[in-house]
């Protein structure tokens, strides 16, 4: 089959496809790359642009970060003249264009620029108005830091995004497709390839422009695997990073993936000089998939003990072992429930103690990977790999919640009053929360399945439990997701057909997505229920714990990443098991006061152990040091 990627991407250059030129070095000491940015669009009803700050644990991370690094957000967008008048509607793109030209001042003090895609018409227009897509420049809130937002073709970007990124990598990585029947690597799929090498390349290039001589690139997630490699190739001295958000496939499902396709995301985060993952396990799988697609041209661990790599490291001579650098911190639970960590982080929290100190210690290839780590860190430090000569470190770093920014934003008066709303529907019964997108992997239908067996075979439960489920559609541009969207819809109604009577409705089922409903269900839940088929973390098994006001009982999948942390205090389940689950439901109903209060203080300690401005940091910390300039 022979490649094309300019058929895809038309408006681009081969100029533009072979990158910046290298004299040409950005200002930026830190770069974000990640598919989805801190700031998104929509259009008003007047036809202007509206703006929105992102959410999750990535920007929470950047805004402490960049908040640290003297690029403390504004609160209100700046104005940018005529520019603010085309925002709400009432300018021309030519006036905006003007504007644009006469508001060109200084980048952010903090020295950070994030880049991402545009994945709306309104991301698309905004980039359009600004200098070389710089959002900030433009006069948009950007959170104090620079954004960079790519004008990515719309075609491109489904057949990258839909095609490749979410219904087939993110089905081998979550083990979701059926072999009898699925997938099938085609025409189609090699269109999209295409499409994903290029959107790949946009960033690579974009990063290369933007950053200044040895900077720190911290790429995000599966959307982007291949860039590591590029831009090791085009810049040398930047310190790359690639995070994985998700689970990790063991190779021989891994494998399912074309060749020419499996060593390409493989060799491309081989580019990087760290990998990170949310647990111990799924960086052993991505480890093993590295020694069974590339074989020799790894060393995994293997070097002689004298052998010195193209950077200096070395390598233990440890058979199939593999030296670990071991930067833990053990939990230690008081009487309470309350919790200490080890050393203190800097701002005197608790946290991971990343440099002094680190121990060495040689972890066998099958230790306990899928074992929970109870009440110690479990290993945070990094397995080494050699890939032509460059040497990649793959570490741990489990991401957690702020817990007191939780709880501040759960006092907030939109939370209190839909907690208010709530208390009034559930009444003096218990309550079951969920709260998930509805995605393949979340496992809504067979959860759902497990609440009608637990009032089928527990009766003595029927009107004195409550199940709120807030499944929230996601990804309705693919078939599958619609499809599955409709399932947990129907089995909401068979639930109700089945057992509601006139004083009870055993179940609600809220659709309409709501972050204050959401935060006040977790608030009072008595149990919280995830039990995904595979999770890269779930943050949801997190938060519950942080803001229980009735020190939660938590039902968790043994596939969730938390569960390596959780899992000593929580009901732990086979997701596939309906009657195993339906029995938790039912134990976690009847667990006593103390043992509650018990478990609940070990999982809220847990929870915020690594909060996302620590974790951001340490991946920073824990980049190879800048090389000197002469």
């Amino acid at each position: 089959m022979r490649s094309s990627t300019l058929r895809c991407v038309p408006y681009l250059t081969r100029a533009a496809l072979a990158g910046p030129d290298p004299a040409t070095v950005g200002g930026a000491r830190v770069l974000v790359a990640s598919n989805r940015g801190p700031v998104a669009f929509s259009f008003s009803e007047t036809g202007g642009l509206m703006a929105r700050r992102g959410s999750g644990g990535l920007v929470s991370g950047m805004q402490q970060v960049i908040h640290d690094a003297g690029g403390a957000p504004n609160a209100r967008p700046r104005a940018a003249g005529g520019l603010a008048a085309e925002l709400a509607g009432g300018g021309s793109v030519d006036d905006a264009a003007v504007a644009v030209a006469e508001s060109s001042e200084a980048d952010p003090p903090s020295g950070i620029v994030w880049v991402c895609a545009a994945l709306s018409e309104a991301d698309r227009r905004a980039t359009r108005l600004s200098p070389d897509g710089r959002l900030d420049r433009a006069g948009f809130d950007t959170g104090g830091a620079a954004v960079r937002m790519l004008d990515v073709d719309r075609v491109l970007f489904d057949r990258a995004y839909n095609g490749v990124a979410n219904r087939t990598l993110w089905f081998v990585l979550h083990l979701l497709f059926a072999p009898a029947s699925e997938p099938s690597f085609g025409a189609t799929f090699w269109r999209d390839w295409e499409a994903y090498e290029a959107y790949n390349a946009m960033f690579a290039d974009a990063l290369a422009t933007e950053a200044a001589t040895g900077a720190a690139v911290l790429i995000q997630d599966y959307h982007l695997t291949l860039v590591p490699g590029l831009l090791r190739k085009q810049r040398p001295d930047l310190r790359i990073s690639h995070f994985t958000h998700t689970p990790w496939a063991p190779p021989d499902y891994f494998q399912i993936l074309p060749d020419r396709v499996s060593r390409a995301v493989i060799g491309g985060m081989l580019g990087a000089d760290r990998l990170g993952f949310l647990t111990a396990r799924w960086a052993t799988a991505f480890r093993d998939c590295a020694r069974a697609l590339l074989g020799d041209e790894v060393l995994i661990g293997e070097a002689p003990a004298d052998e010195t790599l193209a950077d200096g490291a070395r390598l233990e001579d440890a058979g199939r072992t593999l030296r670990v650098e071991r930067a833990s911190v053990p939990v230690q639970v008081t009487s309470n429930g309350s919790a200490r960590g080890g050393q203190a982080a800097p701002g005197g929290q608790q946290g991971v103690d990343d440099r002094a100190g680190a121990s060495t210690a040689l972890l066998e290839p099958a230790a306990a990977a899928d074992a929970p780590a109870g009440h110690e860190a479990g290993p945070d430090g990094d397995l080494a790999v050699e890939h032509g000569g460059h040497l990649v470190r793959i570490g741990v770093h489990p991401l957690g919640v702020d817990a007191a920014a939780l709880r501040t934003r759960a006092a907030a008066t939109d939370v209190t009053s839909r907690a208010a709303e709530l208390r009034e529907l559930v009444g003096d019964r218990r309550l079951i929360v969920r709260i998930d997108r509805t995605e393949l992997s979340k496992n809504i239908v067979r959860g759902l399945d497990a609440y009608r067996e637990l009032l089928r075979t527990h009766p003595e439960w029927r009107g004195r439990v409550t199940h709120l489920v807030c499944a929230y559609p996601s990804r309705h541009d693919l078939p599958e997701y619609r499809e599955y969207t409709a399932a947990v819809q129907r089995i909401a109604t068979e639930i109700e057909d089945e057992f509601a009577i006139d004083d009870w409705l055993p179940l609600r089922l809220e659709v309409t997505d709501d972050y204050p409903r959401s935060l006040a269900a977790l608030t009072l839940a008595d149990v919280l229920v995830v039990n995904p088929i595979r999770d890269g973390m779930n943050l949801i098994a997190k938060e519950g714990p942080a803001v229980s006001d009735r020190d939660v009982a938590l039902v968790l999948s043994r596939e969730a990443g938390a569960y390596a942390e959780l899992g000593t205090d929580a009901l732990v389940i086979n997701p596939y098991d309906v009657t195993a689950t339906a029995e938790a439901m039912d134990a976690a109903l009847r667990m006593p006061i103390d043992e509650r209060r018990r478990r609940a203080g070990r999982l809220a300690a847990l929870a915020a152990r690594l909060p996302p401005g620590d974790w951001f940091r340490q991946q920073l910390d824990l980049l190879p040091a800048p090389t000197a300039t002469p």
